[in-house]
């Protein structure tokens, strides 16, 4: 909803958007480093966290809200470096994916271990503050017609068939791995 310049912002919303945009910001200055700026560390961890469907570049650039060139040179970038590589489509050879390499997967642990802003959220305040983001970030994604690019598992097309995992809408068989991380095509 945009707000109109005579409308009195309320106090909360505007304290709350401010916060995020403040602790975003701050993770995003921490990220920066020789080797990767916050935009390549955002692809390597969208690349981790979603699943073997998901990693195509114009999936990379809805999930991050970028735009398709950007994430193109970003993605040729973190190729550049050795820290992804690029997956051709067998049934498509215009298609193409990316998936980490282990230099990515080092990278992204080398900065875990840094103790980030993330390191300083309590155990217990992390699970309560990542239900609630993860709400209010759904019902944000679906009032602007947004994927979900939510946990597999919890798609109403995956199913369970004589003991085994699938996705009915793709017709291909799921590993615990696949159901563990998220998919572009989740509803």
């Amino acid at each position: 909803m945009t707000r109109k310049p005579t409308d009195k912002p309320t106090v909360t919303s505007d304290r709350l958007l401010a916060l995020i945009d403040r602790m975003s910001r701050l993770s995003n200055s921490e990220l920066r480093g020789p080797d990767l700026n916050p935009a390549q560390r955002a692809a390597l961890v969208y690349l981790k966290i979603s699943n073997r469907f998901s990693r195509k570049p114009s999936l990379v650039a809805e999930y991050l809200s970028a735009t398709r060139g950007t994430v193109s040179q970003t993605l040729k970038a973190l190729e550049r470096k050795g820290m992804v590589e690029v997956h051709k489509d067998a049934s498509d050879g215009r298609s193409i994916s990316y998936g980490l390499t282990r230099k990515g997967h080092e990278a992204l642990l080398e900065h875990d271990a840094d103790g980030g802003l993330d390191a300083m959220i309590p155990p217990d305040a992390a699970a309560r503050l990542e239900a609630d983001l993860s709400a209010i970030l759904s019902q944000a994604l679906s009032a602007r017609g947004h994927r979900s690019f939510g946990l597999c598992r919890t798609c109403k097309h995956h199913i369970h068939v004589n003991g085994d995992r699938r996705c009915a809408l793709l017709d291909v068989p799921l590993d615990d791995t696949d159901s563990a991380l998220i998919c572009a095509e989740h509803a």
